[in-house]
């Protein structure tokens, strides 16, 4: 499975390892909706998709075969609430020891979604972000965490970190 946004920290699944990853022709982008996790219909917030072009590092987690099944089902059921992400399969660069390259599970945006929102201006994103709150928690912490999980990571976005300076003095993230 590779993670970009919110899996890296909190998968939520079992998994055996986890190494840095890329993927090639997708990057990270604040290019979908939320109605449901970080946001509501009325107070829509922004979340991660991965979307067409570039390239994207995040952690590849390896699942045990026995398990493969369950990971996939809960995934579906907390990524797919709204079927904005389409479902493939990918090959990714592990960055790291024997640096292979594996298939992965991956969620791209549907840039044919209802939700899928384009390209926004920072401020556009800004202004999603900050009113975002859903059934997972405000949209605020989202960000913030996932900037902290990918400098921890050695990943700059200055995107997210353009958000997360201004996110900062209103909403302190506390791990």
């Amino acid at each position: 499975v590779f993670g970009y946004g919110s899996l890296m920290w909190r998968p939520g699944f079992d998994f055996i390892e986890q190494r840095p990853a890329r993927i090639n022709g997708a990057h990270r982008a604040l290019c979908v909706i939320s109605h449901f996790h970080r946001g509501t219909p009325e107070k829509p917030g922004l979340v991660l998709g991965l979307d067409q072009g570039g390239s994207c590092r995040g952690i590849a987690f390896r699942v045990e075969g026995k398990k493969r099944g369950e990971v996939i089902a809960y995934l579906r059921e907390r990524e797919q609430v709204t079927s904005v992400y389409l479902e493939k399969y990918r090959m990714v660069d592990l960055l790291d020891g024997d640096r292979a390259r594996v298939t992965a599970l991956c969620f791209l945006v549907d840039r044919g979604h209802a939700q899928y929102s384009g390209v926004l201006t920072p401020e556009e994103q800004l202004a999603y972000v900050k009113r975002g709150h859903g059934k997972s928690g405000n949209n605020p912490d989202y960000v913030l965490a996932t900037v902290e999980a990918l400098h921890a990571l050695g990943i700059r976005d200055r995107g997210l970190e353009w958000l997360a300076e201004r996110l900062k003095p209103e909403r302190p993230f506390t791990p």
